[in-house]
């Protein structure tokens, strides 16, 4: 499919995963299961009460990379519908993602010696840490305040707090995977097992990718349908 070709809610949802199978997490973290039959998006949207436009949005910009989200499409109710995605996803990554890589890195270090293994194990101990506290800012003060305004309460922030704040310090942790890749693609010793790398590594692009379509969702859905909320509670 090309960008020209995105989805529509008239299409069916087997058909929406055989063009892009990394949808089939869209679906996980949304509770759809799979026994679907013939039923197209708009159908299943309806069966699990799931904004149609806000389904579409999140695949269009999972599935096209320079793919440019119709905001307009949305409504100030499918932020409550984005905070809650964003947190399913926060727990399919830290249940799901995070421990096969951590898995199939303990197998790993078994092999190596005391310098490499130490090096990769406080490598990913500190993006561990590091991805945790990037999903507890989130979950602790983004997404309160989301909800303070939605509920008519942003007085209770004084002023001190905006969406623009957590813009600007908005990291993209799957960048951070980059050092780790290398680490295992060039500078562990060869003889170290090469079944083993890929493995991670399969593990590790995926998952990177999956985090960049999730900062994708927040800069380019949650941030800018908050400003406009902001600018109609003034």
């Amino acid at each position: 499919m090309t960008i020209e070709a995105t989805y529509n809610r008239n299409m069916k949802v087997a058909d929406l995963i055989a063009a892009d199978s990394t949808l089939l997490s869209i679906l996980r973290r949304l509770n759809i299961r799979l026994g679907f039959g013939e039923a197209t998006i708009q159908e299943i949207c309806t069966r699990y009460d799931i904004s149609t436009e806000l389904f579409l949005e999140i695949c269009n910009i999972y599935s096209f990379r320079n793919y440019k989200p119709q905001i307009e499409t949305l409504e100030k109710k499918d932020i409550k519908n984005i905070t809650a995605y964003l947190r399913a996803s926060h727990k399919y990554y830290c249940e799901v993602c995070f421990p096969a890589i951590h898995e199939s890195i303990h197998r790993l270090v078994k092999e190596l010696d005391e310098i490499n293994r130490r090096l990769i194990d406080k490598f990913y101990d500190d993006y561990d840490n590091e991805v945790n506290n990037h999903f507890r800012y989130e979950e602790e003060i983004v997404f309160p305040y989301i909800e303070a305004i939605q509920e008519g309460k942003k007085e209770l922030y004084n002023n001190q707090y905006s969406i623009s704040k957590f813009e600007e310090n908005h990291s993209n942790i799957s960048e951070k995977l980059n050092d780790l890749k290398n680490i295992i693609i060039k500078y562990l010793p060869e003889e170290h097992s090469s079944a083993l790398r890929f493995e991670i590594l399969n593990y590790i692009y995926i998952v990177e990718a999956d985090l960049r379509k999730h900062s994708s969702i927040e800069n380019k859905l949650l941030i800018p349908l908050v400003e406009i909320m902001e600018k109609g509670n003034e």
